[in-house]
């Protein structure tokens, strides 16, 4: 038994992840509605706090910047 998350686009379930289910499976679905996709707020509500202490912007943003630098440009494949 395994959990794949989906989302429904016109009207089907579109599998979010890989299966390694073989082509023509068949299987039983449950469906649960998360909190996100139900009500926006919900997320924001689950994540309160979710952080340890306070955040410096200033150097999280100078962090953000020099991760950049290092990793170099940033190549787009031909």
């Amino acid at each position: 038994m395994s959990t794949v998350r989906a989302r429904v686009k016109r009207g089907a379930l579109r599998p979010l992840e890989k299966s390694d289910l073989a082509e023509g499976s068949e299987v039983t679905i449950t469906i649960v509605k998360t909190g996100a996709a139900t009500d926006p707020a919900a997320a924001i509500r689950s994540a309160a706090g979710a952080c340890k202490g306070p955040i410096d912007a200033k150097k999280l943003v100078r962090d953000i910047y020099r991760s950049r630098r290092a990793l170099g440009p940033l190549r787009r494949p031909r």
